[in-house]
């Protein structure tokens, strides 16, 4: 049940970091705070399909 999810900066909405997550544990989307390189900063990362 993995599935690879993509994951888009809240600011410059540019698509940095692919992950996998488990559908069965895991059924919101994730957020996480990650370095962007365009932004050249740590902001908030959003899960998209």
């Amino acid at each position: 049940m993995q599935e690879q999810v993509i994951f888009e900066c809240t600011v410059c909405k540019n698509r940095n970091y692919s992950s996998s997550k488990n559908k069965k544990n895991v059924t919101d989307r994730l957020e996480l705070k990650k370095f962007c390189r365009t932004c050249r900063k740590h902001t908030p990362h959003k899960e998209i399909k």
